[in-house]
């Protein structure tokens, strides 16, 4: 027997956020009231409550509504626990063995990256990084990789000012983007290499190789990347090593049911 819910607000809230993180990109409320069958006096409601607690982000320019910061921080929440660690160690584990450099894995958890899986290969220098350890994206090759595979507004819900361009102790001048539109420009250099770099930006000295991993949709929900001494490997190599990383990041979406 059908149980008739008792809080309609919430399935319709549920389902508002649903119908977003399936599209492409921010929607208009018209759109969403038309796809939900619902009012649209309810669905306009409905977002101003979400946007007030930072579940949904309103693009006033566009007129239109996309997830927020909020709505990653569940969602990545969900990632950091079993299915993507058990899934991506010895996936990562692998990759270290063909490679004989460390590796990890990470996700996107509001504008840092949360470390998922770290595997050191031996005799390399130990790294700030381990599992549970906090970056700045926008600092950090798996970052990178992450941030350049969101849309647009999704980026500016992120980063609407210089003020969230965090600056890491001890971090030299000009290491890192510093505004919007350095990183704009930085990510899109990610997607034209097709893979992200770090460049002594986190450890003096080291270097970093990214590459994203996709979930159904789409979506980035995991980046991969390698962290090697900077002397090791030439740069004209790092392609080479993007494949590799690619090659790992298409089976962990495989098993994962998302796209390569």
């Amino acid at each position: 027997m059908a149980i008739t819910p008792k809080v309609p607000a919430a399935r319709s809230t549920l389902r508002l956020l649903s119908h977003l993180a399936a599209q492409r990109g921010p929607a208009r409320a018209s759109a969403i009231a038309t796809a939900l069958d619902l009012p649209r006096s309810t669905v306009y409601q409905l977002l101003a409550v979400l946007v007030e607690q930072g579940f949904v982000v309103h693009l006033p320019e566009e007129r239109r509504y996309g997830l927020g910061v909020a709505a990653f921080e569940l969602s990545t929440g969900f990632s950091r626990q079993q299915p993507l660690s058990h899934l991506g160690r010895p996936l990562v584990a692998q990759l270290v063995d063909r490679l004989g450099e460390s590796a990890h894995l990470v996700v996107l958890h509001g504008r840092d990256v949360v470390y998922l899986v770290e595997e050191r290969a031996p005799r390399r220098p130990s790294l700030v990084t381990d599992v549970g350890v906090r970056l700045p994206s926008h600092l950090t090759a798996s970052g990178r990789a992450l941030l350049a595979a969101l849309p647009a507004a999704q980026l500016r819900a992120l980063y609407p000012d210089k003020g969230a361009f965090e600056r890491r102790q001890g971090e030299g001048p000009g290491q890192g983007p510093r505004s919007s539109s350095e990183l704009r420009a930085l990510l899109t250099r990610v997607r034209a290499d097709g893979f992200a770099r770090e460049d002594g930006e986190i450890t003096p000295g080291m270097a970093s190789v990214a590459v994203a991993v996709r979930d159904h949709t789409g979506w980035p929900a995991a980046g991969i990347a390698v962290t090697f001494p900077r002397e090791r490997i030439a740069e004209d190599l790092w392609p080479a090593l993007a494949a590799e990383l690619t090659g790992t990041a298409t089976e962990l979406s495989r098993r994962i049911h998302g796209r390569p």
